[in-house]
């Protein structure tokens, strides 16, 4: 994928995942050599915007996240994505994100 595909395809992921759930804050996904990725009231957009909870992972680690072949509880504990803000959000969020 070209990045604006790739920007493209994990938004579209990411919205399809938080369309049934009721994560309803705001968090970003610092994709690392990639950008960002705003998360608010449940839509996913491409952003550098502020928020309650910043998530930073390589593409590789966010990638397995959003297939659900990684869970982001495992993620974090291991190191593989580091948290930075308000961690009720950040579960919050993995809830949506494991469903």
């Amino acid at each position: 994928y070209s990045s604006a595909a790739s920007d493209v395809y994990k938004r579209q992921i990411l919205n399809k995942k938080l369309t049934d759930s009721d994560f309803s804050g705001l968090a970003k996904f610092v994709v690392l050599d990639e950008g960002s990725i705003l998360i608010r009231d449940g839509i996913a957009k491409v952003s550098n915007d502020p928020a309650d909870v910043t998530l930073s992972a390589d593409a590789d680690t966010f990638e397995s996240i959003l297939t659900g072949s990684t869970d982001p509880t495992s993620a974090f504990m291991t190191g593989k994505l580091a948290l930075d803000g308000n961690m009720g959000i950040a579960m919050q969020l993995a809830s949506a994100l494991s469903s």
